[in-house]
């Protein structure tokens, strides 16, 4: 059975790796930064990520994003900056995280802690003008 990780095990700084393969444009893309989680609450992190993003041939660019994760029971509730909902999931072994709809864009995340800590989220984004998987790698 695979262990349950707490939001303590989350925190402090990560190294991230990122490819981005879109289907749709035939183009690849590489995400290379760090992500950092923070306490900002009980069983609430901030999760802040900033990178070099290079895709296709345009040139490199700063890319940022940050994202509340909040740890309720055996699950992670993740919600946007505005605290609008995203997705939700268990911390643990394999985890299929909860789709989110986004308009006619259709998201899909799968989390592995398997290996911790080292561990991976790999989306699935399919849409009319979108089809691409981003992997990320964390490890400290």
């Amino acid at each position: 059975m695979a262990v349950m990780l707490s939001a303590d095990e989350f925190t402090g700084s990560w190294q991230l790796s990122r490819v981005i393969t879109d289907r749709h444009s035939d183009q690849a893309g590489t995400l290379l930064g760090t992500a950092r989680f923070e306490t900002v609450g009980a069983g609430a992190l901030l999760y802040t990520e900033v990178g070099e993003l290079r895709f296709g041939t345009s040139p490199a660019m700063t890319a940022t994003r940050s994202y509340r994760w909040q740890f309720v029971g055996d699950a992670v509730d993740v919600r946007f900056d505005d605290g609008a909902a995203f997705h939700s999931f268990r911390p643990s072994g394999h985890a299929q995280g909860t789709d989110h709809p986004c308009g006619a864009d259709f998201y899909q995340v799968r989390y592995d802690f398997s290996k911790w800590p080292q561990w991976q989220a790999t989306w699935q984004v399919i849409g009319p003008r979108k089809d691409y998987e981003s992997a990320s790698c964390y490890w400290r």
